[in-house]
Formats: C-alpha cells, sequence, structure tokens
C-alpha cells in the first residue's frame, strides 16, 4: 500500500525539489497534495514536467504502485502515453510485473476507496461567508493552509465509469431532515459461524454516555504528518483529558485492533486518504491505539496513516465500544468460521497491505464521531467482525451535519446588524 509519506510520495523526481514551496504554500501532505489541479499548480508556477509527474504518482499511489514512480516520472512520458504502453513495454522499459500491469492499466479498480467525482471543488478564492444553506452535495467549506487562506481546492481525479455520485454513494445511509442528533449506533451484519454452530459476541444497541469519554486519560504519540517532520514526537507529551481532543472542533476517532493488522491499516489507510474532505468539514481525525509498542508506531505512522494518533492506555475508549466492557473475539471462532472476517481480510490484501502480528489483536474497535465541545457523541460504529470499516460515505454525511449545525448555530446568535 502506497505511503502517506510526503517524501516517498514524491520520490527523487521532479517533484522534490518543490517540497519548500509545497510546504510554504499548505500542500504538506499526500491527500491534499493529490488533489491539485492545474490552477493550483500554475499558480506555484509548475513545469509540465512537474505537472506530469505529479499525475503520474497521484494514479500510481492509488494503485499500490509506488515502487515505479521514479522509472516513469524518468520516461518524460505523461500519464495517457505510459497508458498506451503494451503490456511487453511496460515490463522490459520500466521493469513492471505483470501483476502489476494489470492494475496499472485497469483504470476503473484503484485499491483505494476512490473519491466521488460528485465531491469535486471549484479552485477559487472565498472571499465572503459561506452561505448557511450549502450542502455537503454541492460545495465544502474551504481548506484553512498555514497561511490562514481560505482556498477551496479541486478534487481533481481521473474518472472512471463505476463512479457513483455522492448522492448515490450516500443515499444508503442518508438520515431525515429534521433529525436531532442524540447518537447513531452502527455496526456490521451478522453471519451465521460454522453453520450456525458458533454464536458471534453480542454488541450494544445504544450509544455510549458522552460521561464515559470525556475523562477518559488519553497521550498523544505523534503529531500530524507534515512535510519534514520527525518519524515521531521526541518527547513524550503529558496525558490529557479526551475532551480536550474535541474543545474546539468535532473529532472522529478511529479505535485501531492492532496497528500491525492488515485490516485495520486498510481502514485507517482509506479513511485518512478523505483527509481534505473533513479537513473542509472542519473535522479533526485520530488513530486511538490501546497498546504502545513504538515498533508498531512507526511502522503505522505515516505510511498508513497521516493523522494524530494518540494512545488510550485504560481502553475507555474501547470499553466504552462494548457498553462498558472489552468487545473481544478469538481468531479460531471470530475470523477463520466468520466469512465476513475472510471477505474483509481479503479486502485488504487486495490492497497490497503488508501486516504482522505483533501485539494484542483480539479486542474489538470501532470509530466515534464527537461534536464540538460538550454536545456529545453523534456517531459510533462497532467492529462486530474482524475487519468491519465504518462506511465512509454515512461517517462523511454525519460530519456534514454536525458542520450544518455549527453554521445554523453560529447564525441564529448573530445580531441583525451581523448579518
Amino acid at each position: 500500500m502506497a505511503s502517506f509519506s510526503i517524501e516517498d510520495f514524491v520520490g527523487d523526481g521532479v517533484l522534490k525539489e518543490l517540497l519548500p514551496k509545497l510546504l510554504d504554500e499548505g500542500w504538506d501532505n499526500v491527500p491534499t497534495l493529490k488533489i491539485m489541479n492545474s490552477e493550483d499548480m500554475d499558480a506555484i508556477n509548475m513545469t509540465q514536467h512537474q505537472k506530469d509527474a505529479l499525475e503520474i504518482r497521484t494514479y500510481l499511489h492509488d494503485r499500490a504502485l509506488m515502487q515505479y514512480g521514479d522509472k516513469l516520472e524518468a520516461s518524460r512520458k505523461c500519464l495517457p502515453e505510459l497508458l498506451n504502453l503494451s503490456t511487453e513495454d511496460l515490463s522490459s522499459q520500466f521493469g513492471m510485473k505483470r501483476g502489476h500491469i494489470a492494475r496499472f492499466t485497469d483504470r476503473t479498480n484503484p485499491c483505494t476507496d476512490p473519491l466521488p467525482k460528485s465531491y469535486g471543488l471549484t479552485a477559487r478564492k472565498i472571499t465572503g461567508t459561506p452561505s448557511r444553506n450549502n450542502s455537503i452535495y454541492k460545495n465544502f467549506a474551504s481548506i484553512n493552509s498555514n497561511k490562514k487562506q481560505n482556498t477551496a481546492k479541486s478534487f481533481a481525479r481521473i474518472s472512471t465509469n463505476n463512479d457513483r455520485t455522492l448522492e448515490e454513494s450516500l443515499a444508503d445511509f442518508k438520515i431525515k431532515d429534521g433529525y436531532v442528533f442524540k447518537g447513531i449506533v452502527a455496526a456490521g451484519p451478522v453471519e451465521p459461524r460454522a453453520c450456525g454452530c458458533v454464536q458471534p459476541p453480542s454488541v450494544v444497541d445504544k450509544v455510549a454516555p458522552f460521561s464515559a469519554l470525556e475523562n477518559i486519560s488519553v497521550q498523544k504519540l505523534t503529531p500530524e504528518y507534515k512535510i519534514g517532520m520527525e518519524r515521531l514526537v521526541k518527547s513524550k507529551t503529558p496525558p490529557m483529558k479526551a475532551s480536550e481532543v474535541w474543545r474546539d472542533k468535532p473529532a472522529v476517532l478511529l479505535c485501531i485492533r492492532r496497528p500491525g493488522c492488515i485490516m485495520c491499516r486498510a481502514e485507517a489507510h482509506q479513511l485518512y486518504a478523505k483527509k481534505p474532505i473533513f479537513d473542509a468539514l472542519g473535522v479533526q481525525i485520530f488513530a486511538v491505539l490501546h497498546e504502545h509498542i513504538e515498533s508498531e508506531v512507526k511502522d503505522f505512522w505515516p505510511r498508513y496513516w497521516g493523522g494524530v494518533v494518540i494512545f488510550d492506555r485504560a481502553m475507555g475508549f474501547f470499553k466504552a465500544l462494548g457498553g462498558g466492557k472489552l468487545l473481544k473475539d478469538k481468531f479460531l471462532s471470530g475470523f477463520l468460521f466468520n466469512p465476513r472476517a475472510i471477505t474483509n481480510y481479503k479486502r485488504a490484501k487486495a490492497m497490497g497491505i503488508e501486516q504482522n502480528f505483533k501485539g494484542e489483536g483480539e479486542i474489538k474497535g470501532g470509530l466515534f464521531i464527537v461534536g464540538k465541545g460538550g454536545t456529545g457523541i453523534a456517531y459510533q460504529f462497532i467492529e462486530r467482525n474482524f475487519g468491519d470499516w465504518a462506511p465512509v460515505a454515512e461517517v462523511i454525511e454525519i460530519c456534514a451535519r454536525l458542520q450544518n449545525q455549527q453554521q445554523d448555530q453560529g447564525a441564529a446568535s448573530k445580531s441583525p446588524q451581523e448579518y
């Protein structure tokens, strides 16, 4: 699977010399860099070779083929020209393996969950206040760069015939208008195990009490990844209350069962790939670990997750997902006898992800979305089967509704003179 380290992304090609300028202009992480459009490229005076290199590397990153980035870029061919080469040419000129050639030439099957085409934003400067009626289906709030400029960037992608529109991708998770957020609990489906001889562990059907989360003690293990930063925080940060995490902004907290697990890495990778969307919605994203093995954190960050990683020593988030106790499952009954878990494993394996077996792997994870300040839990997803993912479309829909609530509340607090 392609790394989220921007140094790995640009490799030794022509983009490497642009790193200082990219950092200065706020293009400081891979998901954001991948959404540059021609207007953005012109704004920093990229050459045609550099534009072609970025297009090639973005395409390779989506297909976990970054090992060919330097060779393909050095050919000075643009992506359409490379895609038109024969199997023999790709093999002889670039040493591409036949299986990788199939993945490279298949334009409809990226290894990551692609952004729907309708996420597109027009590249422009936002000078006025965004309308309170703006919907997630049309516009996003602007992304704040290090220069505090509100610049909305386009999600220019290579379109495919299989892309669904945003409305279609969210249709299954559409929340009825007028719904008041009191917390939503979701989990993967239940399937018979070993012909019904093995019963799956039960999961809670009520949202965890907010009081169970706000006083959890957590410790920051990594910062949010930016160009050129140290791989890990050099000095340990002091523990803090979890409520500090969402004090100023809503937060998505991805509770990782085990950072070396292939399915956990796949979920983290596909969620962090949507970072520009969460940035636009004003939502922070965090990965939560219940076990701190430094070598495992180094392998996990920033390759599979470039966001902040926090350590929940007392497993408070994981207990909250289980209704006050840890939700656990055995390898034999929870994986080998569980067709849903095996399907999840195959999905992650197809993404080209490596794995190891270090650490505790029986404690189930999940995901929380917590509103700003003390507004409470908006959503929780429970990993019923090993490798279950919270549907990204559902997560984004909830975050969008949180944003709309905040805009409505902010507008209601304004005096008539402020409009």
